[in-house]
């Protein structure tokens, strides 16, 4: 699904950004919600920064890249917390300095692959078809897979991010209604 926000695109930057899964959820400007692997996937874009929120039996994990007040800026490499009610979960990212060219044709690659899919949500932003936020979802078994791409065109970054959560089966009986199969 693609969709243009309401909202100009502001100046930031990669290093403004913070990963967290303890912040709560934020009104998003646009959602896109999938079903994958018995789990209610929701991604959902906060401007240039993203939520993702997984709802499986009754564990719930808000994933954040976004510039959160009091967080020190700057993604993680990688990390694996533990997460309850998730068997494993692992987030990477990466930050790319690109020169104009590489940063037009990179982007559009993404528009282009995202732009009709149905576990996809591509948000542009008025005033440079080249500021995106974009999150993809995919899942093999109950090994969930989602990435998310931000270009900050005033720059020439792009911002990759990938988690790999593995969920544990619900207890039964445990299911929490319109989250579970």
């Amino acid at each position: 699904m693609h969709t243009t926000v309401d909202v100009p695109f502001s100046d930031t930057r990669a290093a403004d950004l913070a990963w967290s899964i303890t912040h709560p959820p934020v009104a998003p400007l646009a959602t896109r919600t999938v079903r994958l692997a018995g789990a209610r996937v929701e991604l959902r874009v906060l401007g240039a920064s993203h939520q993702v929120v997984l709802d499986h039996g009754t564990a719930r994990l808000v994933e954040t890249v976004a510039c959160l007040p009091g967080a020190v800026g700057g993604l993680p490499g990688e990390r694996a917390p533990r997460v309850p009610g998730v068997a494993r979960h692992h987030f990477a990212s990466s930050v790319r300095c690109l020169d104009p060219a590489e940063f037009t044709a990179r982007t559009t690659a993404v528009r282009d692959r995202l732009a009709d899919r149905p576990d996809a949500l591509l948000a542009t932003f008025p005033g440079d078809p080249l500021a995106v936020t974009a999150l993809l979802a995919t899942a093999a078994g109950p090994v969930l897979h989602w990435r998310s791409w931000h270009a900050y065109p005033q720059t020439g970054e792009l911002v990759t991010t990938m988690s790999t959560t593995v969920l544990s089966p619900p207890p039964p009986g445990r299911e929490t209604p319109g989250h579970g199969r």
